[in-house]
């Protein structure tokens, strides 16, 4: 196998290229990544052949599919609150970016798998979210994201294209930036709490979600691409968990062991109150998968930031201090 990934450098990206590496079906990784988002320190130490660029160069992107066997697309520009500031970046790069992907996977006959989104369910008022319900986003980032899960579906029965669209949900864990403005809420809480800062709470902290370990994630998608699954409707890639925001501080609180202050703001345009998964369907293409628990996850994650934290510069460390 020789597996291009899309968005390689990125959090989820760059934990993917790490499990990929460990198989001895993967013979070469490639990485196809703009650095928008991503961190090119990110695959310190992993075997990948880098290259700088975007999904919106179709000659670039045409080439290095070209090349592989097996395309894992999870380049995006990601964040609800990003996209409202600008909502024709975000359909840019997730819409039309990924029709660029599709034409050059169309063009070599590739096994494609896809990260959609959970934001494409909006805020329905049924708490298991399933692939049949209707789908209502909120935002552009979720408008985008349907758009491009759509579009994948239509080339699977247009073209026969062998695609798995995969919808993800709150997926946390190492490598997870925490240091900007679009941070998600669980590296914002530990880079909170490890700082003695309250924990940053939008609205009263009841709203659920569904956590996913980033290594119950790519553990998923490794074993789609060397089985090449695919299927006809999109797939939540979670477990069916559902975490409010409090409770999730009291189990951060448990694994630093000590309580943890917390600072509740007013709530984020675009934001849904329940986000919490059908995972019937996942199960049934993945029967063995087991993902990690929450407690367990924070612990990994907290160590992680524990390291890096330890291992920065004296002058970096001494700026992040409150």
């Amino acid at each position: 196998m020789r597996v291009l990934v899309t968005g390689g450098a990125g959090f989820i990206g760059a934990n993917l290229c790490r499990a990929l590496a460990t198989r001895p079906e993967v013979e070469n990784i490639t990485v196809l990544d703009d650095l928008s988002s991503g961190n090119l320190a990110n695959l310190d130490g992993v075997g990948v052949d880098f290259t700088r660029g975007s999904i919106l160069e179709p000659g670039l992107l045409a080439d290095l599919v070209g090349e592989a066997t097996h395309v894992i697309h999870l380049a995006a520009r990601p964040s609800v609150p990003r996209s409202l500031t600008d909502p024709l970046a975000s359909h840019a790069v997730n819409a039309t970016g990924t029709l660029h992907v599709l034409e050059a996977c169309r063009r070599h006959r590739r096994h494609l798998i896809l990260a959609s989104s959970s934001s494409v369910y909006g805020d329905r008022p049924e708490q298991r979210k399933h692939e049949e319900l209707a789908t209502r986003p909120m935002s552009p980032y979720g408008a985008s994201k349907l758009a491009m899960e759509s579009y994948s579906l239509a080339y699977a029965e247009s073209y026969g294209l062998p695609v798995l669209p995969f919808r993800f949900f709150n997926v946390y864990g190492p490598l997870q930036a925490a240091g900007h403005a679009y941070a998600a809420v669980i590296p914002a809480f530990v880079s909170a709490a490890l700082r003695g800062l309250p924990l940053p709470i939008h609205g009263d902290g009841t709203q659920a979600r569904d956590f996913t370990y980033v290594g119950s994630v790519v553990g998923v998608l490794v074993d789609a691409a060397v089985r090449e699954v695919t299927s006809r409707t999109p797939v939540n890639l979670a477990f069916g968990t559902r975490v409010s925001l409090l409770t999730l501080r009291d189990v951060l609180a448990s694994v630093l062991g000590g309580p943890i202050e917390t600072a509740f703001l007013p709530p984020r345009a675009g934001d849904i109150r329940e986000s919490q998964a059908a995972a019937d369907l996942l199960a049934g293409l993945f029967p063995g998968v087991c993902p990690v628990p929450l407690e367990e996850g924070l612990r990994l994650t907290v160590a992680w930031f524990e390291k890096t934290a330890s291992t920065a510069p004296a002058a970096a460390r001494g700026a992040q201090s409150p």
